[in-house]
């Protein structure tokens, strides 16, 4: 049996960012997961740093907007009526959560975490050598209609309190910023503080690397092998068997499978679904520089090293469920409207699963019935943006430190009580 002071359940952006922030402090940690670090929906996202996005996703309230979703027309939302049923519960805690109360509630304790997401990531890409991967672009909220941008304009008003850097892109404006990007964009919103990143999971990687290098342990063992002898925590899987006083469960959309197992239920827990696929540029000379973002239709586009990736905006589907193309053909053609993209680079899309919460909180902290037992998961949409200060936060809270902010904000007894 190969003692440590604490495993971590899960080698994506947020468990690596925990066993880092933990073997800064001079914990002996293993990291656990059945795949390499960053393999997992840390590969899958936008690569975006997202300092600008104060106000959580949140359900809407407008009536037309919730007609219009209702029909399943649009192509920002897709959910399989089959499934609906099943998550109604929650998204009704969803809707009840995204009260103009509720937002702000979840928009204060959210704001010490966003405002240090761009800090935390530098220190730790300067520390392990994977600056290369960041880029301070920012990234742009484009408009097909006067409409629309000038709500979102209108919108700029109520962030001033946030103190948020952007420029204000005229049509003539956002197509110097952005060649070759479509003649018909209105504008756009330049979000200057956030940054890209052009490799999420070669981040993630790199960041895993330098924990290894450092003396850290990473093991391809399955995490629902995990038991509770006497108050340690032991994995016997592979031919290895291990053993901590403390584990960390940042297993992302299999972490409240993983709780439920030791006694742990009725967690406002829902997954939604996501894609990206890779396309090569049209020519050497068509090539994007920014991010883009279409806020109507919820899909990136963004420069990575793999080619230009389109993401998806959200699925409720079965999370056993196949992949289906229809919403990333519906967003591909308004892409293709918008800006040159060439061939796809993959056969068929990647699917990935983003871990959210009813309040729009994550749950970081220690859990109430079991001794050693510490939580960090449900980042929805913000996984690569939070896992470093997440993990952090979290490090903090098991040695006793003063944290960032209150600890109770994220506790899983929010749920429970």
């Amino acid at each position: 049996m190969e003692k440590f002071d604490v495993i971590v359940l899960g080698a994506g952006i947020v468990g690596v960012c925990t066993a880092l922030h933990l073997q800064f402090k001079g914990y002996n940690v293993c990291l656990v997961d059945k795949k390499d670090p960053g393999q997992g929906t840390s590969y899958g996202n936008a690569g975006l740093i997202e300092r600008s996005s104060v106000i959580p996703y949140h359900f809407p309230r407008e009536f037309s907007r919730l007609l219009a979703y209702a029909l399943n027309r649009q192509p920002d939302v897709r959910f399989d009526w089959t499934y609906l049923l099943k998550i109604a519960p929650w998204l009704f805690r969803f809707w009840q959560q995204s009260s103009q109360k509720n937002l702000e509630i979840a928009t204060q304790a959210m704001l010490p975490l966003i405002e240090n997401s761009v800090k935390e990531h530098d220190f730790l890409a300067a520390k392990t050598g994977a600056t290369s991967f960041i880029e301070p672009k920012g990234w742009l909220e484009i408009y097909h209609t006067e409409k629309a941008f000038n709500e979102a304009k209108k919108h700029l008003l109520t962030l001033q309190r946030f103190h948020l850097a952007y420029d204000i892109l005229d049509r003539q404006k956002l197509q110097e910023r952005v060649p070759f990007i479509s003649s018909a964009m209105i504008g756009a919103i330049h979000w200057l503080d956030p940054k890209t990143v052009n490799d999420p999971d070669g981040l993630t990687a790199a960041y895993a690397n330098y924990f290894i290098k450092q003396g850290g342990s990473f093991l391809k063992l399955d995490a629902f092998k995990t038991k509770n002898n006497d108050g340690t925590w032991q994995i016997e899987d592979q031919g290895h068997s291990v053993s901590a006083p403390d584990i960390v469960v940042a297993l992302g959309a299999q972490s409240v499978r993983f709780l439920n197992r030791f006694g742990y239920h009725h967690i406002p827990f829902a997954i939604k679904r996501g894609y990206h696929i890779h396309y090569r540029k049209v020519d050497q000379n068509t090539s994007l520089a920014h991010s883009i973002c279409d806020p109507v239709s919820g899909f990136v586009l963004a420069p990575m090293r793999q080619g230009i990736r389109l993401t998806t905006g959200i699925e409720f589907a079965n999370p056993e469920a196949p992949a289906y193309w229809t919403q990333i053909k519906r967003v591909e053609k308004i892409a293709k409207s918008i800006f040159p993209l060439g061939d796809p680079i993959e056969a068929r899309p990647w699917l990935g699963e983003r871990p959210c919460l009813s309040d729009m909180r994550p749950v970081i902290g220690k859990a109430p019935k079991h001794h050693g037992l510490w939580l960090n998961f449900g980042h929805a949409h913000h996984g690569l943006t939070l896992g470093p200060v997440s993990g952090k936060l979290l490090a903090g809270m098991m040695t006793g430190e003063q944290p960032l902010t209150s600890p109770n904000l994220f506790s899983l007894t929010r749920f429970t009580r």
